[in-house]
């Protein structure tokens, strides 16, 4: 099969995707209980996506948008294959936050404060802990809805106690309100993509880098960015890929790198249950930078533990809490959702967070596969199929766990940035109107759906 045509393949068939499961719960009047009861609404919801149809045509964030995806498609896609390294990175920075705050601001501030103020997510309360020892002793505990009316709000039972921990952080420090918090938010998970980009220059890639930071910065993603705490997890990861990336190259000051790696991706594991199956992409990344005859694998995961069992020692054990957020999982709404819809239907709520543009470059990825297996693939296309499909295992496999049925278009930010790579597998004539792509699926969903992450 011809590039273009794995391309074409792969937009049309997830374009079907994408259609089946935003219109069939509606016309067959299928009840995937995409969202509690507690929290339905009068509006028309949307699943496979968590809010509702609230078309809003212009707000304060709209033009801004339109400038900076139009520029970013037109001027900094052109500039990125020749521009120096450090600006290429600034650049990419800024226009990642610019993307993520603008589309944020459609819906004025509250765009970005509206979702970390509601009861169900950590700020609250973190604003309550006034003892981290004591909460890390009764974590386990208060995950169980037996433990009510004690029990963790639905976010913080989710997720293990770091993530609390760093609104915790926040609110010490005098970011605890809504709208500073979600700023915050915003500026770190908007270093996703220096962060990948980081990792591929050190791989030896650095081409593929420069292709893919235009995409990554403008990626879809942005929209559900700026206002959830997994874009903090989603920067956290990336960056403990790139630490590991930088500890495979060649110089023994390089290897030195694998320390702070796997501190990074420990506390990754700490602040979300599912980070575990990054590290999938770890060993691709080992792969990628010919190091499995090194020491960076081991001492990385050396490391990783250090955090881990320190947590332990503190009174929170992973092992033990995860069994106890199974059991409060299915006890919930989730015995509601019908797998049969949401085994499909998370994919066509990841497909809208990639955008079309990874749509084509996946379907292309896959064609590459016998090609890897055979050694006849290039560097560049190597490196690509190895971390992007490594990425796409994980989300497979996240999938089929069944422990996220509805509400994963926040739970797809850590993996999107690194199934984003897959574009740059597309043929030359294929990147600018696929990009524009991008950012046009980017200013729908924000102006059309009412996204409550």
């Amino acid at each position: 099969m011809t590039t273009s045509r794995a391309a074409w393949t792969g937009v049309v068939v997830t374009a079907l995707l994408v259609v089946a499961a935003f219109t069939l719960p509606h016309l067959l009047d299928w009840e995937v209980n995409t969202r509690a009861p507690r929290s339905q609404v009068d509006e028309v919801l949307s699943p496979p996506f968590h809010g509702w149809w609230a078309p809003q045509w212009f707000g304060p964030g709209t033009l801004p948008a339109l400038v900076l995806g139009l520029g970013g498609w037109w001027w900094v896609a052109r500039w990125a294959p020749g521009a120096g390294w450090r600006p290429l990175l600034l650049a990419t920075y800024l226009l990642a936050l610019g993307w993520c705050l603008s589309l944020a601001l459609v819906d004025g501030p509250e765009g970005l404060s509206r979702v970390l103020g509601n009861p169900v997510e950590y700020l609250p309360t973190a604003r309550e802990v006034d003892d981290v020892g004591l909460l890390l002793r009764e974590y386990v505990e208060r995950i169980s809805y037996d433990a009510a009316p004690r029990n963790w709000p639905t976010h913080v039972a989710g997720h293990p106690p770091l993530m609390l921990l760093f609104f915790v952080g926040l609110v010490q420090v005098g970011l605890g309100g809504d709208l500073a918090a979600g700023v915050v938010v915003t500026v770190v998970g908007a270093s996703m993509p220096v962060a990948v980009l980081v990792a591929l220059r050190a791989l030896g890639v650095e081409g593929v880098a420069r292709r893919v930071a235009v995409p990554l910065a403008l990626s879809p993603a942005a929209v559900f960015v700026a206002v959830s705490a997994d874009a903090v997890i989603g920067a956290v990861v990336a960056w403990g890929l790139a630490c590991l990336a930088l500890a495979t190259r060649s110089t023994p000051r390089a290897r030195l790198w694998a320390v702070p790696a796997g501190l990074v991706l420990g506390c990754a594991v700490l602040m979300s249950y599912g980070m575990p199956l990054v590290w999938l992409v770890a060993l691709a990344v080992i792969t990628v930078g010919g190091a499995w005859r090194t020491s960076v694998l081991p001492v990385a995961v050396a490391a990783a533990w250090v955090p881990v069992l320190g947590f332990a020692a503190a009174g929170f054990a992973w092992w033990e809490a995860y069994p106890v957020l199974h059991d409060r999982y299915w006890e919930g709404i989730a015995a509601d959702r019908p797998a049969w819809y949401w085994l499909w239907g998370n994919l066509a709520a990841l497909a809208v967070v990639l955008g079309p543009m990874a749509w084509a470059g996946l379907a292309v990825l896959l064609t590459r596969v016998r090609a890897l297996a055979r050694r006849t693939l290039d560097p560049e296309q190597r490196a690509v199929v190895l971390l992007a499909g490594a990425m796409l295992l994980v989300v497979l496999a996240a999938d089929a766990s069944r422990m996220s049925k509805s509400e994963v278009e926040r739970i797809w930010l850590p993996f999107v940035p690194w199934l984003t790579l897959s574009v740059a597998l597309l043929p030359a004539r294929w990147r600018s109107p696929a990009l524009l792509a991008q950012v046009v699926t980017a200013l729908l969903v924000q102006h059309l759906l009412y996204t409550t992450w």
